[in-house]
């Protein structure tokens, strides 16, 4: 049985407190690949919760969509956004009944967007079609080693993600960075520590002339 956290869950933790629970400033591995993204282009942000990734590259000039099966942590996304003044688009919804339409996005960001195998692969599938030519996902997650770090993250490691599971479920995706390291990970009080992650700069190549 899978541990993944119900959006009741996600609710309550969002819920409970005015603070951001994982801070108000974007991922440092996003922040720093963000240039990656094709100017401009529409974003999508999974798993985005509080909003903090998708107000950093709305303020890029990205036209962001932001998506989570919590509905306190998208409210929050948009107060976020409102204080920045920047614009952003949030759907409340369980990857589990989402579909991403295929070749809409220039990017596609998964910060700790932790599944279950199933689901993870059938989303990543997903991801592989829903960018444009050109287009790029960036990703980072935690990595099986994590478990015994505790210091945020999933408690199944099977909802963890290594390289090596990576490289297959992305398959069609041309991969610029793929690497598995420990990094302090200091993001509210939700990551604070050490951290066993992978990391992966993705992209679809172009279309052949």
């Amino acid at each position: 049985m899978s541990l993944r956290p119900t959006p009741a869950f996600w609710d309550a933790r969002y819920g409970a407190t005015e603070d951001f629970v994982f801070g108000t400033e974007p991922n440092e591995f996003l922040k720093a690949s963000a240039e990656n993204i094709p100017a401009n282009g529409p974003v999508l942000c999974l798993c985005e919760g509080e909003g903090r990734n998708a107000c950093f590259l709305a303020g890029r000039g990205h036209s962001v969509t932001a998506i989570d099966s919590s509905a306190a942590g998208l409210e929050k996304a948009a107060r976020l956004a409102s204080s920045r003044g920047v614009n952003i688009t949030t759907q409340v919804a369980d990857l589990s009944e989402y579909s991403i339409k295929p070749g809409s996005y220039a990017g596609i960001i998964s910060i700790f967007a932790h599944l279950p195998p199933a689901l993870r692969r059938r989303v990543h599938a997903d991801v592989v079609a829903g960018l444009q030519p050109g287009g790029v996902l960036i990703l980072e997650a935690y990595t099986p080693d994590q478990i015994a770090l505790g210091t945020g993250g999933p408690k199944d490691p099977a909802m963890t993600m290594t390289l090596a599971g990576l490289r297959e479920e992305l398959q069609g995706l041309n991969l610029e960075v793929g690497q598995e390291l420990r990094r302090d990970v200091r993001e509210g009080t939700g990551h604070t520590g050490v951290g066993a992650v992978v990391q992966v700069i993705a992209r679809r190549p172009m279309a052949a002339n």
